[in-house]
């Protein structure tokens, strides 16, 4: 595996992988936790490949291969840094692939640069298992007394990880930066095609949350694909044959609408 390029964002390097290629251009953003290596960032990778797409994926600060400690996140932080790859690691037009938490930061990404105008680059959104506003939608209302005194008195708790030996860490100010960045409080306007690819069987995003996320979306044209045996991580070989055929249609479509 080759070395990841890296750029620094607030004084912390962010590590990049790049696929030269054409457009549109593919960017992934990936979930709490995860990392660029990942079955399915990986796959896309060889989906860019096979298609000659441009492709860049990156580490989150605290994540993987970048610097920064992972108790410092917020969706603030790994907004900016995300932008910031867009900016500097990306031309032309581009379409997001959000897993997860990658979802709400595509989200967000749209809002603070699409507006509309015939020079926007995000050229269409793909959400698997999206999460946006996890922290107060999904978490905060099940959290235990025992999780809230946590909260207050270390600024943080542990939960088990499904996925891994090492726990996830909820810190307070991921919740209190969750609160300014919630994107399910009004009409979403992406000015691009979304698609959502979510799993019926998904034990930590459930499938209603991807069906009132559509309900925020009601001036886009989107497609919510649902999975009746899916998991959250939708990496197996149908997912991820599902992905890559979704991926390539929204290509088609926004090559063919150029």
């Amino acid at each position: 595996m080759d070395q990841p390029e890296k750029i620094t964002v607030s004084g912390v390097e962010i590590a990049y992988r790049r696929r030269q290629g054409g457009e549109p251009g593919l960017m992934w953003l990936g979930g709490f936790r995860s990392d660029m290596l990942g079955t399915k960032a990986e796959t896309l990778d060889e989906f860019a490949a096979e298609r000659g797409f441009a492709y860049v994926r990156h580490d989150y600060s605290g994540h993987g291969e970048s610097g920064g400690e992972f108790a410092e996140g917020t969706i603030s932080r790994w907004l900016a840094e995300s932008i910031a790859v867009f900016e500097r690691c990306t031309s032309g037009r581009q379409i997001l692939v959000g897993s997860s938490m990658g979802g709400w930061i595509a989200l967000r990404m749209v809002q603070e640069l699409n507006r509309g105008t015939p020079d926007d680059r995000i050229a269409g959104l793909v959400l698997l298992a999206p999460a946006p506003d996890f922290t107060s939608e999904l978490h905060e209302p099940k959290l235990t007394d025992a999780q809230r005194g946590d909260l207050e008195a270390k600024g943080f708790y542990e939960e088990e990880n499904d996925y891994s030996d090492e726990p996830y860490l909820f810190t307070r100010a991921l919740f209190e930066d969750g609160l300014k960045n919630r994107v399910m409080t009004e009409t979403l306007d992406t000015h691009c095609p979304v698609h959502i690819l979510q799993g019926m069987a998904d034990p930590d995003v459930p499938f209603a949350h991807a069906q009132k996320l559509v309900e925020f979306l009601p001036k886009d044209d989107v497609t919510l694909t649902l999975i009746k045996d899916g998991d959250h991580r939708l990496s197996r070989p149908q997912d991820l044959a599902l992905l890559k055929r979704t991926v390539g249609a929204m290509a088609s479509r926004v090559t063919n609408e150029r």
